[in-house]
């Protein structure tokens, strides 16, 4: 009953298009104060704990000591995430207690200089005990702890180095895994066979955190998803690794190793870094220390550089980016101001594709070609730099982008001109469809699903499948393009693969955010570009799901634990702004403009807006691992309700109903 009365409320009803426009204006003009001098927009990307106190583990197994003012910087924004209801560290906002984020973050604090007895730390650490202590960590944490000496070695799973070596026909290959995969595993395989010890100055240890003491340990915890029957086959290769890794033949080491060595640092991509995210760019800087670089060698100073460039100092907090955002956040600001309108918000949008034109990835055959040995590049990466990994997801929304502007804008010599840009990534997309109809972000057919079972692969996520998120976005761009399914193959198994990938309710699961509310709203812009009835089957039952879940308050949101292995259903969270706008954009996209669900939609942004024209949210509403690392894109909250609201707008306006752009 509550939840009827609030829906009905008068409050959460009345909203006129005036209010509308209004607010679309404030929006428009807050989003394009926040675009750089060049015409592009970068926000914050903000993931868990782990990130920063990675950064100070990092530099204290160096012995690079960061300044005591960054240092206290870091240790403020660490205090102040430790959750007061379980009094240890999260992956989201509000989560649940993470082991491994919570031993990192206890780690960083006391190597910071914060007291094992402070009360914060006695929290942490008694947290952790209760849960069974640090022997608990993932794979990666453990990995660091070794490097450490905490642990022993045999805490880790084996990969070594000599897999460098392996035919691609072997079950495992670098090939068969994920781009992030591949870019932090080999230089972690180095680390691995040299075993370097941390230099830590301070002599700052943690065996105040296992219960049992860590060379006792003889059964280290696997990931949740490898109980399967590859689980004992792996183990047990790993037990016959574990006892003869340190005998390989130093001839075969030694060409491994350099093997290693010249696949990081073709790929080390300048002050941009190993594949442009952290873990891989640090792994990169201890590699060549492992093996005795000097500090001033030029590859060692690069990479060095690539770390402190994802570091965000504030007036009394700072934090490390997992990586930077700038095509991403650019693409999409460009989308929402073209949904707005007018000639400033034109005239920004040009700018920013300009700023993105020369971006295009058109001279080096990334890792991809593995699989697509016979296409040309042609895609965009997500950072400023990363042409070994340009991303479909990118690509596709750029082209989207461009060939709005270039069908929008009349002609005269400022004309939007990205007839080529366009040709090229659509060559590029069409030629890394999967065999299933799919796209995933990065590579083709990369599911080889029984590798997520390796000990190594605790947390699931050493590949990248297609996609149901992806996909729409690709069969979006080809659609908007002007094909069919009858005029374009490679559109019409998209289309095929979207349609049997639809959960039993209605939805999509989404890969990239959080979760299935943004993998409905990608694929309900799919079909809707492609020409699926609204009235379809498919159609209905996403929209019927959509409106089901929205909140008494008019918005929508969902929590990161819908995630989990085996789904039940959503997981209702508090509304956020951009899930909000992609519920909104995605019953749009189905012909719904003017269903209540929409209009109380609508009313929850135009009252959450803040006086400023935007929006804020603390919840994370992105992913990068399902269930093991999530994102905060600071900008989402910025561009995708004002994308929304425009959109009601400009639907209302018209005299049509029909969204007729991919997205």
């Amino acid at each position: 009953m509550g939840k009827v009365e609030t829906l009905h409320r008068m409050s959460t009803q009345d909203i006129t298009l005036d209010d509308v426009e209004r607010r679309v204006s404030l929006a428009s003009k807050a989003l394009m104060r926040l675009a750089g001098p060049d015409g592009h927009w970068c926000f914050e990307l903000e993931a868990d704990a782990t990130i920063p106190s990675e950064y100070i583990l990092y530099h204290h197994f160096r012995g690079s000591i960061p300044s005591a003012e960054l240092e206290g910087k870091i240790a403020n924004y660490l205090r102040r995430t430790q959750s007061a209801q379980h009094d240890g560290w999260s992956l989201v906002h509000d989560g649940p207690f993470d082991m491994s984020a919570t031993v990192k973050a206890y780690f960083a604090l006391k190597m910071i200089g914060d007291s094992i007895e402070a009360p914060h730390m006695r929290r942490a650490r008694e947290a952790i005990l209760r849960r069974g202590g640090a022997a608990h960590a993932n794979v990666f944490t453990r990995t660091l702890l070794a490097l450490y000496g905490e642990v022993p070695w045999s805490a880790v799973p084996v990969m070594p180095v000599e897999v460098m070596l392996l035919p691609r026909w072997f079950p495992f290959h670098l090939d068969k895994v994920s781009y992030w995969a591949r870019t932090v595993m080999v230089p972690l395989f180095v680390l691995q066979a040299k075993k370097p010890r941390a230099r830590n100055p301070r002599g700052i240890g943690i065996q105040e955190l296992f219960v049992e003491p860590p060379e006792r340990v003889k059964r280290w915890p696997a990931g949740p998803q490898e109980s399967s029957p590859w689980r004992p086959v792996f183990a047990a290769i790993d037990k016959v690794l574990q006892k003869v890794e340190g005998s390989f033949p130093a001839g075969s080491r030694a060409r491994a190793i350099d093997k290693a060595v010249a696949f990081v640092s073709e790929r080390l991509n300048g002050e941009d870094g190993l594949g442009a995210i952290f873990p891989a760019m640090v792994n990169a800087v201890l590699m060549y220390e492992a093996l005795g670089y000097p500090e001033d060698h030029p590859l060692v100073a690069t990479a060095r550089s690539s770390v402190e460039k994802l570091v965000t100092v504030k007036e009394h907090e700072a934090y490390v980016q997992p990586c930077l955002s700038p095509v991403w956040d650019t693409a999409l600001s460009a989308h929402a101001l073209m949904e707005a309108g007018g000639v400033e918000a034109e005239r920004h949008a040009k700018r920013a594709l300009d700023w993105l034109k020369p971006l295009q990835v058109l001279d080096i055959k990334g890792d991809w070609a593995a699989s697509k040995p016979n296409v040309r590049p042609g895609g965009w990466a997500f950072q400023y730099a990363n042409p070994h990994y340009p991303d479909l997801d990118d690509t596709a929304v750029v082209v989207m982008a461009m060939d709005r502007a270039q069908v929008r804008r009349s002609p005269g010599p400022d004309a939007a001109d990205y007839g080529q840009s366009i040709a090229r990534a659509r060559e590029w997309v069409e030629g890394l469809q999967s065999r299933d109809g799919g796209w995933a972000a990065f590579d083709a057919d990369n599911t080889y699903h029984y590798l997520n079972y390796i000990p190594f692969s605790d947390h699931g996520a050493l590949l990248d499948p297609p996609t149901a998120d992806v996909t729409a976005r690709c069969v979006s761009m080809l659609a908007q393009l002007g094909e069919t399914r009858e005029s374009c193959p490679p559109l019409d198994r998209g289309v095929a693969y979207l349609l049997a990938d639809q959960e039993a309710d209605g939805s999509w699961y989404g890969r990239w955010g959080m979760n299935y509310i943004y993998g409905t709203w990608s694929v309900l812009c799919a079909l809707n570009a492609a020409g699926v009835d609204p009235a379809s089957e498919p159609v209905r039952r996403a929209v019927n799901w959509l409106t089901t879940i929205q909140n008494p308050d008019g918005g929508w949101g969902e929590d990161a634990a819908s995630y989990k292995l085996e789904y039940r259903g959503y997981e209702r969270a508090p509304s956020t702004a951009s899930q909000t706008a992609w519920a909104l954009l995605g019953l749009m996209a189905a012909g719904e403009a003017d269903s209540p669900a929409v209009a109380r939609g609508i009313n929850y942004l135009t009252r959450s807006q803040g006086a400023d024209g935007l929006w804020t949210e603390d919840r994370y509403t992105a992913t990068g691992f399902p269930r093991v690392f999530y994102l905060r894109y600071h900008g989402y909250a910025k561009f995708f309700p004002l994308w929304a609201l425009a959109r009601y707008r400009n639907l209302q306006q018209s005299n049509s109903r029909r969204v007729a752009v991919g997205m």
